[in-house]
């Protein structure tokens, strides 16, 4: 019964960690970027929503939406500073620099300098809130639904049910919508987008900001069970955001829910049996497990495996 228990537990963590990684997934799939300020966004929207609760004693309602705009803001900021330039606007490949390690030398400054506005928002943040904890609207339930001898937390069921529609929803617009489509050529076939009359950039900026917009409501989804937010929110964010992606398939909307359910009774399980550090051990063995398929599929795919 323990068992059953702890991965029931697991699957409930499955909807925050599926609305952290929706954003990231949406993205890279847009972009084909890896954004590292995608937690510290998002940790600055929660800071400025922490703000507004304590020292303008905003309601919850008006709290969460602030957030999440701030966020999208802040996806701006960071799509202007250090993807405007690397954006495949035209379709051109852009390889007029020299290779770094096979990566092209404008990918390689645009992820050092979403690195460096990491650490700029994640300073921000400290200098807005210098306390270790700061109270967050909290909408935790205080009892359990019992289902026989298993205890369900009723706020994560509803946000797990939350996330799936979500993520579903987003993955139908990318697939049915004129505005999804249009995201999908930009990612896919920017040149053929550009001379179809596209405004590719602003469609690549649309689509960053909304991925921004997502991990500012996944903070406030997370935040609002946990009660408040310390300086360790953006690494989260960033950290089980791309486990949950790239466990999915980065890039993969409909794989962000598998990756979060994996990635959920994984880091239960290992916390019953090696406490708070075999949990993150977990984390990390998970996201490296599936860095080595990823790249193991990418050198079959090259060899012609695919063809075979």
């Amino acid at each position: 019964m323990e068992l059953l228990q702890r991965t029931l537990d697991g699957l409930l963590e499955a909807g925050p960690y599926a609305l952290v990684g929706l954003g990231l997934t949406l993205g890279f799939g847009i972009l084909r970027r890896v954004n590292l300020a995608y937690g510290a966004g998002a940790m600055l929207g929660a800071y400025a929503g922490s703000w507004l609760h304590v020292r303008l004693d905003w309601p919850v309602w008006a709290v969460l939406p602030a957030v999440v705009g701030i966020t999208a803001l802040a996806g701006l900021y960071v799509q202007w500073l250090c993807f405007g330039h690397t954006d495949r606007a035209t379709g051109s490949a852009q390889r007029a620099s020299p290779p770094v390690s096979g990566a092209d030398a404008r990918e390689v400054v645009a992820l050092a300098a979403s690195f460096a506005v990491w650490m700029q928002l994640e300073q921000l943040c400290v200098n807005l809130l210098p306390r270790h904890l700061n109270p967050f609207p909290d909408l935790a339930a205080t009892q359990e639904w019992q289902l026989g001898a298993l205890g369900l937390r009723p706020d994560r069921f509803w946000m797990g049910l939350i996330a799936i529609a979500l993520v579903l929803g987003v993955a139908h617009a990318l697939r049915a919508s004129r505005t999804g489509l249009a995201m999908r050529a930009t990612a896919d076939h920017p040149l053929a987008a550009h001379l179809s009359g596209m405004h590719v950039p602003q469609l690549q900026r649309l689509g960053f900001v909304i991925a921004c917009g997502l991990s500012g409501l996944a903070a406030c989804a997370v935040l609002t069970l946990e009660g408040q937010v310390t300086p360790m929110f953006g690494m989260w964010m960033l950290m089980k955001g791309l486990a949950a992606a790239m466990i999915g398939g980065l890039g993969s909307v409909r794989g962000v829910l598998l990756g979060a359910a994996l990635l959920g009774v994984v880091e239960a399980h290992a916390q019953a049996a090696f406490g708070a550090i075999g949990r993150d051990a977990a984390t990390w063995g998970l996201l490296l497990l599936a860095l080595l398929m990823r790249a193991r599929l990418s050198r079959w795919q090259l060899s012609g495996g695919l063809h075979a």
